[in-house]
């Protein structure tokens, strides 16, 4: 039976319900290394693993750049499934559950693109997917029906796979799906380029090899020129790197760094690929994904652009186990439904499932954003605090001296200097599920910087603030939690107001849109802040932080958290002015479930 509540309990990475595919088949048959030919020849290298069985079954297909050697069942035997804080955590491990998977009734086909590990390379992979599925399809294992299955790359390609419209492709299944507009806008949000590439580059298996530096056609050697001056790259030595060799290291990152922009063709490529899916798609996320924003975003990109049968899910605070097997029962129940024809229920259900920070449930919904949402603005006061009266024109309410932060550049500090506002201790539970943004009216004194805005829940906190001695102002030692963040290069301040809602900007984040910044001039900047789903109990604070910078948490410019990349920011000295007054209302617009904050607050 499908819960009729809105609120049902579970972990943070198995997803409610009470399917439970039992075992139906023991054994594993293995055939390693099969190259199959696709239609100009080059072979890429699979693996099968299947039941024990002469019954045809539906197949699970895992197709990445990854090395398939690091999804395999003896790998995982040695690696038992490790959480995101263990050292032996690896994130490319996310083909599945090959034991879950083959005991259940389905064919699980692991393989690697072209150009990469055993996978031969040359030509053009365009129709790959295509060839493979169909190739799959009509093996004496298979009964026809393939899905898909897989995290990041892996489901980046079931999308892909969808667009190219193979027959025998019945569904799929792509949890952190990869950037919809993949150019340029979902991998850098608010135009603030980041480092993540450089993290998973170790891990590459692609074929290439790297020649001398050459000369570049003219245009592009313009553009690079143009990077090679800026300081803002070169201070981080990775980038100045990659950028002295002319593309022949890290060939994407480097046209991200002399083409840091958007263009209309990227976006209308991304949107004319969501007209081509038409297959039932479930698309899924965490909320780790505030820090690295292909998946993240992707995922709600996906689910809105699509017009196939949908759903989404958003699930807990940190990267799920590796080797994947989290919330594989919803895999089946999926699977189950549209490759075997059992009736699981699971599209008698609300499409959107959310695991709720705070009140740590999970909530069903009928759309996203719920359309229940009541946008309420907490603007900034003074004394770095947050109200949600307006501010009353032609009185005293308010002051026209702005706040103000300096932030010197990461060659001659790691002090990340920044702005904190703050709530009163909430008078009830608050519930805030959606997509939020950040309003400010603010000045620099440069050409340019970033703006980094952090939403935190801090408390509880039962302290009062007067003039008594102790009391004056907010404990810095609070316990506190980050639910979301967001970024926007000033520069890219542009909106595209039909795109934009107030909860939803769009930058235009073109070479022709960007907007010079004049020292001295306040700019209104309206920042997209990542989507989120914390209940703020009563007593606690809802809390924005402004800053411009971010570190890597290692040392030699590196970081020691594999999924949590930092951002180019500025080589000057800026200093930051925020204005907050009836003619400048600097605001934090939130989403707000009014009618479901107290059932999320029982304790189950």
């Amino acid at each position: 039976m499908v819960s009729k509540s809105r609120w049902v309990n579970g972990g943070p990475s198995e997803p409610p319900g009470a399917y439970r595919p039992a075992a139906r088949y023991s054994g594993i048959e293995t055939e390693r290394d099969v190259m199959v030919a696709m239609r100009d020849g080059v072979r890429l290298c699979i693996d099968v693993f299947r039941p024990k069985t002469q019954d045809r079954l539906p197949a699970l297909l895992a197709m990445a750049p990854y090395n398939k050697a690091l999804l395999s069942p003896e790998y995982a035997a040695a690696v038992p499934p490790q959480p995101a804080w263990s050292s032996l955590w690896a994130g490319s491990v996310e083909a599945g559950d090959t034991d879950f998977l083959v005991a259940r009734g389905y064919v699980h086909v692991v393989g690697t693109l072209r150009g990469a590990g055993p996978s031969e390379g040359g030509g053009s992979g365009a129709w790959d997917l295509y060839d493979l599925i169909e190739w799959i399809a009509v093996q004496p294992w298979c009964d026809g029906n393939v899905g898909m299955i897989g995290i990041s790359a892996y489901g980046a390609a079931q999308l892909q796979a969808a667009a190219q419209q193979p027959p025998h492709l019945k569904a799929i299944f792509p949890y952190d799906p990869g950037p919809a507009y993949r150019e340029f806008r979902d991998r850098n949000p608010g135009g603030v380029l980041h480092t993540f590439a450089l993290t998973i580059d170790a891990g590459s298996v692609s074929h290439g090899t790297l020649g001398a530096p050459a000369p570049l056609p003219d245009e592009t050697e313009a553009l690079w020129r143009q990077a090679m001056s800026n300081t803002d790259l070169v201070m981080y030595h990775q980038l100045y790197n990659i950028l002295s060799m002319k593309g022949q290291k890290a060939n994407v990152l480097f046209n991200t760094l002399i083409r840091p922009f958007d263009t209309p063709e990227a976006v209308r490529k991304a949107e004319q690929m969501f007209e081509r899916i038409r297959i039932p798609a479930y698309l899924g996320t965490g909320w780790y994904s505030q820090t690295y924003k292909s998946h993240f975003q992707g995922a709600q990109h996906w689910y809105a652009g699509l017009n196939s049968p949908k759903k989404l899910m958003f699930t807990g605070m940190a990267q799920l186990e590796r080797p994947f097997r989290g919330f594989h029962d919803e895999i089946l129940r999926w699977y189950d439904h549209w490759l075997k024809g059992i009736d699981t229920g699971i599209m008698d259900e609300p499409p959107v499932k959310v695991f709720v920070m705070g009140a740590n449930r999970w909530r069903t919904a009928d759309d996203w954003p719920l359309p229940q949402t009541q946008w309420k603005a907490f603007y900034l006061d003074s004394w770095e605090r947050l109200r949600t009266e307006p501010f009353a024109p032609q009185s005293r309410d308010g002051c026209n001296a702005p706040d103000a932060f300096v932030q010197m550049p990461p060659t001659q500090t790691r002090t990340i200097s920044k702005l904190r506002y703050l709530t009163p201790p909430l008078a009830e539970d608050t519930l805030v599920i959606g997509p939020a943004s950040l309003v400010l009216h603010a000045e620099i004194d440069q050409p340019d910087t970033n703006w980094i805005a952090i939403l935190k829940d801090v408390g509880p906190d039962e302290s009062i603030q007067s003039a008594r001695p102790g009391e004056s102002s907010v404990s810095l030692q609070l316990p506190e939690r980050e639910v979301s963040r967001g970024w926007l290069k000033a520069s890219h301040r542009a909106l595209d107001p039909e795109r934009s809602r107030p909860w939803k900007p769009w930058h235009r984040l073109t070479r022709e849109a960007q907007q010079e910044v004049r020292p001295g001039e306040v700019h209104e900047y309206t920042i997209e802040m990542m989507s989120t789903a914390n209940l703020f109990r009563r007593g606690h604070r809802i809390c924005l932080e402004i800053t411009s910078l971010d570190l890597p948490t290692g040392v030699g410019g590196n970081t020691n958290v594999e999924y949590i990349p930092f951002h180019v920011c500025s080589s000057r000295t800026t200093l930051h002015k925020i204005y907050r007054d009836a003619r400048h209302p600097s605001h934090l617009l939130l989403p707000i479930i009014p009618d479901d904050a107290a059932d999320a607050a029982q304790t189950p």
